[in-house]
């Protein structure tokens, strides 16, 4: 039998694997909670500035 496997290794028992770089960590990300709250926030203010605007013009449009 081969004994050369990373198993058999010394040095490699108890590390663990290693991560992609391009996969962010767990704490780099913001809550998903917070993330759907400024979604609806930039919604909703996009939403009342797109009424002013057309209270404005149709107020303008006499």
């Amino acid at each position: 039998m081969n004994e050369t496997t990373a198993d058999h290794t010394p040095g490699t028992a108890g590390t663990p694997p290693a991560r992609a770089a391009t996969t962010p960590d767990e704490e780099d990300r913001a809550p998903m909670t917070f993330t759907v709250r400024v979604f609806i926030y930039l919604v909703g203010v996009h939403f009342i500035a797109g009424f002013l605007f057309l209270l404005f013009y149709l107020a303008g449009a006499k």
